[in-house]
């Protein structure tokens, strides 16, 4: 007789734990950004964020951790230089290629 498996057995994913090393966070962003979504980017650098440690994040950035996860939930678009202070705290920086180049 096999075991019927429910729902709520199965364990959450959470993509935090597959974010660990540099080379899978990067490739975890470049498809995110690949989606031309602000609000995805910001919920995924809540994912890297969560991964390395909020706490260090928010003395890095200088921000507070309140600010951090709110800016960085996926529900709201935050600011240009919230973004360009997590990605500089995280040790990360964006490239610009000509999209054709990506083809």
């Amino acid at each position: 007789m096999t075991r019927k498996i429910k729902i709520a057995d199965l364990k959450r994913f959470d993509i935090t734990e597959h974010l660990d090393s540099e080379d899978a966070i990067a490739e975890y962003l470049t498809i995110v950004l690949e989606e031309n979504d602000p609000v995805l980017l910001a919920a995924a650098l809540g994912d890297v964020a969560r991964a390395r440690g909020m706490t260090q994040l928010a003395k890095d950035t200088g921000l507070s951790r309140e600010s951090l996860y709110k800016g960085l939930s996926g529900d709201r678009i935050p600011s240009a230089d919230t973004l360009l202070k997590v990605i500089h705290a995280l040790g990360l920086r964006l490239v610009v290629t000509p999209e054709h180049a990506c083809a």
